[in-house]
């Protein structure tokens, strides 16, 4: 599978058509040259799953697709017609898209007064617009198949804001919203829809982003554990799952004592 780092822009490149049995179940997964995107495919296809891999690194898709069943289709969903381009791949290779597992993203760290407008868009596009139009390019054969499930990685950055992540936190937040409307409309379809919500995953994202992570609280979690959790979502269709799960307590404090949770979080950050 050699070929350029990066493909042409919004163009997922070919891949030879390989359908699974019919009794395999199809996921495509966003983000799966590294971290939870990485992760998930691998435990996707422990669980005996065919994979549909994409990211912009082709070199990388490669490097996960090692070993399981796998299609990949490098492509950059920043690009206007990179949803739709991808989507048209993935059914034409396998014919169906089971799941999406939605866990591209990128962040940026530091002081809202200091984040360039090209840095604000690009992580509204990444986090954010970009996955809105994939799902809305998938969504059409999931309802007309009368079964699937989106399943949307956001961060518990989305549920309560965290100070120098305003815009990471503002896709973030986005993403729960889009999920909670779009689960409601879908209601009667055999369509879900999922949102995991991890804390800190211990990842290559500080390193992209330039900015370690500094906080003593919460510690960083895996990625195999978060794909665990995206996986046992899936098996046992669950709408909302936050990992660890004592994540749930800050926005629940948030939402009955805001100005308590306000106090503690000028405190202890």
């Amino acid at each position: 599978m050699r070929g350029p780092a990066t493909p042409k822009p919004g163009t997922p490149a070919p891949e030879p058509p390989t359908p699974p049995p019919p009794d395999r179940p199809v996921a495509l997964v966003t983000g799966a040259s590294s971290g939870i995107g990485a992760a998930t495919a691998r435990r996707f296809a422990e669980g005996g799953w065919h994979l549909l891999l994409t990211g912009r690194d082709r070199g990388r898709l490669a490097e996960t697709a090692v070993g399981i069943p796998a299609v990949v289709l490098p492509a950059d969903l920043t690009e206007p017609e990179g949803p739709r381009l991808l989507a048209q791949a993935a059914l034409r290779a396998v014919g169906r898209i089971d799941v999406l597992v939605a866990g591209a993203g990128i962040g940026w760290a530091g002081p809202f007064l200091t984040m360039r407008h090209a840095d604000i868009d690009q992580v509204l596009n990444v986090d954010l617009n970009a996955t809105l139009h994939l799902v809305r390019e998938v969504l059409p054969a999931m309802v007309a198949a009368g079964r699937g499930r989106v399943v949307l990685v956001g961060s518990v950055a989305g549920c309560v804001g965290v100070r120098d992540e305003a815009v990471y936190s503002a896709a973030k937040a986005g993403m729960a919203a889009f999920a909670e409307a779009l689960r409601q409309e879908l209601r009667g379809t055999g369509v879900g829809v999922t949102l995991v919500v991890p804390g800190p995953v211990d990842t290559a994202f500080f390193d992209r982003r330039g900015t370690p992570y500094r906080r003593s609280r919460p510690r960083p979690t895996s990625a195999g554990r978060v794909a665990g959790a995206v996986w046992d979502a899936v098996r046992h269709g669950r709408d909302d799952v936050y990992v660890p799960g004592w994540l749930t307590l800050p926005g629940r404090v948030r939402g009955v004592a805001p100005s308590l949770y306000r106090r503690l979080l000028h405190r202890f950050g």
